[in-house]
């Protein structure tokens, strides 16, 4: 059996791994979309990927550097991933104004399935993307974990602690991230952010705007935590009231209805929804939000996600004062997009505070991690600073994008 790593060997994001048995039989981990790939790119699949034979795809999680080009796959070729994952990515793909072009199937958290020759069990996993899994793949008599994208400093850290505590035995070849390796990104709990922003709210005379993912429910619970605590409401955008609907039967809290949770209903994003006749759902957020002009109230803390929302606020005449604060609680890489939002809050005079933890483990965690798997073969992915970065980590195969491991 062989593993090649189609791209994703010495970039983040746009991961694109395939597992090859003895027989033929294909396994292809992710299909992602380049970070880098310009708005409206097509023809961003891997020319390494041989798109002729058959094949069953995995995609690990909901972010698009992961799952971004399925629509170019096969149509014949079965797509794969987690329930909830199924939901976000067809929310995403929708926004992104490329909607799907297949049904995905769907897998279960330890529920193992068989394709061909492949015995896949799924392990729900702690990541910023919300629904991600790691994949034990046995064929050919031999074991492959690939981590996908994981941490455990989020909301279900509890889960990767215990596959280290008792890890899978046996495994001869490790496909690990390396995100975060020779870096200093923040990775503070969830449960530590959420005390900071209790502190800013409590500090805070006039409202908290904060733009973070619609797309991650740990920060969207940290706040909504945060909120409750410091007796004030969360109010998120019409995205982000989509995505706690989609997922509602996968999450306790926080949902729509319940106290300290409401939906700002801006004109962008309504006339979004009008255009796409979904009429029934802005009369059933209509129950559970208000306009954007209510957010003169001081008692918020408010969303205000990349893009143009702000414009919606300011033309209802909600602008920022020098009692409200500001956080942009996201990687600090994509403020380079945001100074004219910025620059809003700074002309006013607002607290700005970048409060945020990476979705992704820390060098020690991932060093931690490969000691307790004990593979046989490391193979590094989705990293940029792993031909500096290999201490700890065991017998690493080092390959390129389109180089094949052979066992």
């Amino acid at each position: 059996m062989s593993v090649t790593v189609h791209r994703g060997s010495a970039e983040i994001g746009g991961s694109c791994i395939e597992i090859r048995s003895a027989s033929g039989q294909r396994l292809i981990l992710d299909a992602g979309r380049p970070l880098d790939a310009p708005p409206g790119a097509t023809g961003l699949l891997p020319k390494s990927l041989d798109l002729t034979g058959d094949a069953t795809v995995l995609i690990c999680h909901p972010h698009q550097d992961h799952w971004g080009l399925i629509n170019e796959l096969p149509a014949r070729w079965e797509v794969m991933t987690g329930v909830a994952s199924a939901k976000l990515i067809g929310i995403t793909a929708r926004f992104a104004q490329q909607p799907l072009d297949r049904e995905l199937s769907t897998w279960s958290s330890r529920r193992s399935f068989s394709r061909g020759a492949f015995q896949v069990r799924p392990y729900l996993t702690d990541h910023s993307g919300f629904d991600a899994y790691m994949l034990l793949i046995e064929v050919d008599g031999r074991r492959i974990l690939y981590s996908g994208d994981f941490r455990n400093h989020g909301r279900k850290g509890n889960l990767v602690d215990r596959l280290i505590a008792a890890p899978p035995e046996d495994v001869d070849v490790l496909i690990i991230e390396g995100t975060n390796l020779g870096t200093n990104k923040p990775t503070e709990s969830e449960d530590e952010l959420e005390a900071r922003f209790v502190d800013l709210a409590r500090r805070t005379a006039g409202r908290v705007f904060v733009t973070w993912s619609g797309q991650n429910i740990d920060r969207t619970v940290t706040l909504y935590r945060a909120a409750s605590k410091s007796g004030r409401t969360l109010a998120v955008d019409l995205y982000t009231a989509e995505v706690l609907d989609a997922l509602r039967e996968h999450l306790s809290a926080p949902y729509l209805g319940i106290d300290k949770l409401k939906v700002v209903l801006t004109r962008n994003l309504v006339a979004y929804y009008k255009r796409l006749g979904r009429e029934d759902w802005l009369a059933k957020m209509a129950q559970v939000g208000f306009g954007a002009a209510d957010l003169e109230r001081d008692n918020y803390i408010a969303m205000i996600r990349r893009g143009n929302l702000h414009r919606d606020y300011l033309a209802k005449g909600v602008v920022p004062t020098a009692e409200d604060a500001y956080s942009f609680s996201m990687w600090s890489g994509y403020l380079k997009d945001q100074t004219e939002m910025l620059d809003w809050f700074r002309s006013a005079g607002s607290t700005i505070k970048h409060i945020h933890t990476s979705g992704h483990a820390s060098p020690a965690t991932l060093r931690a991690f490969a000691a307790a798997i004990s593979a046989k073969a490391v193979i590094p992915v989705h990293g940029s600073n792993w031909n500096t970065e290999q201490d700890g980590f065991g017998s690493i195969i080092r390959l390129g994008d389109a180089e094949t491991f052979t066992i």
